[in-house]
């Protein structure tokens, strides 16, 4: 069997020198990179599979298209619309390439505000040597809880990490069936309200989808503890900023740790950048080397089941955009 396969604008000289290998390692392929819009117009036609985004003018054109492979694990808001929801095509995503990076930067946060370094970082820059009284600032882990809201691969990471410290997880995935190592409770998301109030570290890993899309809200914000810290490595649009700053400024939570945001960069003078329990990073949970090799591997091990009428990998729910 064979099949033709279209690398859809725009370019790098990632996604060149990938078609390249696959033309090396699968002769029977034909591979296309279009390298602009109009190639890509006529290259769509024929295609059997692409990667890329698809735009609609694009998908009309598409006779025989069966597979799209998303360059991310949650494309931009847009990706998928109601043409290519209910088009037979399979979508796949870049999923599990981040685990265990996000993994660890979810433990970083969660270590940072444990052990006060939210307070103490702050105090450095100042110069200014005051320890807090003995047994004030601090978490302990093992008498903790953290809940996990989405369970998927980085929240099964996150979890199996947690737990090596003594934490109890308890999480809420709306596919999962099974508890993953280190996850003590696992709860559907209709679950999320009464979990709330006993978590002292509150982690989003889910993605942003049309149910997920400001979900957490001043009246979510309102049934966590007031000990307790927020952490968003998801997705901004998960959560509404306005209702978390206000929760902050309220004090209805102690602090949140922060890699993405609602609106991105986050502007200069937004109040969250002076907040003084507040840690961000600049949407960089997932950085780290091999990124790009472990992207290639999910486009080939594509490639081959197309090749050989075996199923893909990371299949999209596209309903559900993930």
């Amino acid at each position: 069997m064979s099949f033709t396969f279209v690398m859809l604008p725009p370019q790098t000289d990632v996604t060149r020198d990938w078609a390249h290998k696959l033309s090396r390692e699968m002769p029977e392929m034909t591979v296309i990179v279009a390298e602009d819009e109009a190639t890509a117009s006529t290259a769509i036609v024929d295609a059997d599979g692409a990667f890329g985004s698809l735009h609609p003018q694009l998908l009309a054109r598409a006779g025989k298209l069966r597979w799209l492979q998303s360059p991310q694990i949650a494309p931009p808001a847009g990706y998928y619309y109601p043409e290519l929801v209910v088009h037979p095509l399979q979508v796949t995503n870049m999923r599990e390439i981040f685990n265990d990076r996000i993994g660890a930067h979810i433990m970083a946060f969660v270590l940072a505000f444990a052990r006060g370094l939210h307070y103490y970082i702050p105090q450095q820059l100042r110069g200014e040597w005051q320890p807090r009284p003995d047994n004030t600032g601090v978490v302990h882990l093992p008498e903790s809880t953290m809940l996990i809201v989405g369970v998927g691969g980085i929240g099964a990471e996150a979890a199996r990490l947690a737990a090596s410290f003594g934490m109890t997880v308890i999480g809420t995935d709306a596919r999962r069936e099974t508890r993953p190592e280190g996850l003590a409770e696992l709860h559907k998301p209709e679950a999320l309200d009464t979990l709330l109030p006993r978590a002292d570290f509150v982690v989003l890993t889910v993605p942003h989808t049309p149910t997920t899309e400001g979900f957490m809200n001043r009246s979510r914000f309102q049934r966590m503890k007031t000990s307790a810290f927020f952490i968003n490595i998801g997705r901004g649009r998960t959560t509404r900023l306005d209702d978390l700053v206000a929760a902050l400024e309220a004090g209805e939570i102690a602090g949140a740790g922060l890699d993405v945001f609602e609106q991105e960069p986050l502007p200069p003078g937004h109040r969250l950048w002076a907040m003084p329990d507040v840690l961000m990073t600049p949407h960089t949970a997932g950085y780290g080397p091999h990124l790009d090799d472990r992207r290639f591997e999910i486009v080939r091990d594509n490639c081959r089941a197309m090749l050989r009428g075996r199923p893909l990998r990371n299949v999209v729910d596209k309903t559900t955009w993930f």
